[in-house]
């Protein structure tokens, strides 16, 4: 695997995990994006507006458009992808017990 692709799928791991945390499953992509960088991550804007649209694809989360801002809400089978109960390729799979 190359090393693009392990980070993009960690990186849609970390979007899921942090929306499943979030208060109402859902968050803003300004608040993402910072949120991504404080796990190591440095994705441009469009880069996590891609990964958004991509988990959206996938039925992992919806997104709402305001104005010109994402609002990402995590569902349930996003939720699931988040703590290893599902499987989705291009989404990191967590480690057992995290």
């Amino acid at each position: 695997m190359s090393f693009h692709k392990h980070l993009t799928e960690d990186r849609r791991l970390v979007l899921l995990r942090l929306l499943a945390d979030a208060p109402g499953y859902a968050a803003n992509e300004s608040i993402l994006l910072e949120a991504v960088e404080s796990f190591g991550h440095r994705p441009s804007r469009d880069a996590l507006r891609a990964d958004l649209a991509w988990l959206a694809e996938q039925g992992l989360v919806t997104i709402e458009e305001v104005a010109t801002v994402m609002i990402a809400t995590v569902t349930r089978r996003g939720g699931d992808v988040a703590f290893g109960r599902a499987v989705v390729p291009g989404v990191r799979r967590p480690e057992p017990g995290r």
